[in-house]
């Protein structure tokens, strides 16, 4: 198993890959730190920053930036309203294109003759094919009341992406933009789909409309599942979660 680790977007980025040839890795690498370079909010050249500040328009940035906006607005439009490119006023598109950063990466190193792997980002993780021995992929799922505990493991194979909204590691930072205060209710939400850029999005919004509400719309949402960790420990799930949870 080939491993690596990468420094992007403010996170580790993680690889795991089994099989495949060698220089499989570096254009994953390289994409990480071009999208980086475009949409980074710490930047204050990057393309979103310039955008943000009118300096550019949208025809102006690389059409990966008209295709972030509208990813963005499409999950908005979807959730309603409780995910959003512009979180306190500012435009952000972190809620998207980390996620969309591994989602990509993934895709290259498929391209590259490996189709064996996974690529992690901030802990949320997309898987592509299977493990190790052939079997399901594993991804512990942390417990945010207790650390270096695990709240589930969930597995699967082929496209399989896992991500975790919460406050456990970040204190308070997600804010219900219906309401304009700190999302609460839940000490985390994870959400497990096909691919992570709306798997991760779709963790975000969960988290803030609530447990209750979010059970619901995940419920309705075609080829997702969601876990809920309330603060008195209670997990909740939607009626298909089962089928990702690892046996043994």
């Amino acid at each position: 198993m080939l491993r690596h680790t990468e420094q992007a977007m403010g996170t580790v980025f993680s690889f795991a890959v089994r099989g495949g040839p060698a220089g499989a890795l570096a254009p994953a690498v390289a994409e990480l730190h071009r999208l980086d370079g475009l949409f980074s909010t710490y930047r204050p050249q990057s393309q979103l920053s310039r955008l943000g500040r009118g300096e550019l328009t949208v025809d102006q940035c690389d059409p990966l930036v008209a295709e972030a906006l509208a990813h963005c607005a499409a999950v908005r439009a979807r959730s309603g309203g409780f995910f959003t490119e512009r979180p306190g006023g500012r435009l952000d598109l972190s809620g998207w294109v980390k996620g969309w950063a591994v989602e990509r990466a993934s895709d290259l190193l498929t391209a590259a003759g490996c189709p064996d792997h996974t690529v992690t980002g901030g802990g949320d993780v997309q898987a592509r094919g299977t493990g190790p021995d052939g079997q399901p992929w594993r991804v512990g799922v942390a417990d945010p009341a207790r650390p270096q505990a695990l709240a589930a493991v969930l597995a699967g194979s082929g496209a399989f992406a896992v991500a975790t909204s919460g406050t456990a590691e970040r204190g308070a930072h997600i804010v219900d933009p219906v309401a304009g205060r700190p999302a609460g209710g839940a000490l985390s939400v994870t959400v497990v789909g096909p691919r992570l850029a709306l798997t991760d999005a779709y963790a975000t919004a969960a988290f803030a409309m609530g447990p209750h509400r979010a059970l619901d719309w995940v419920t309705a949402l075609a080829g997702h599942e969601a876990l809920v960790v309330l603060p008195d420990g209670r997990r909740l799930g939607t009626p298909g979660l089962a089928r990702h949870l690892a046996q043994g």
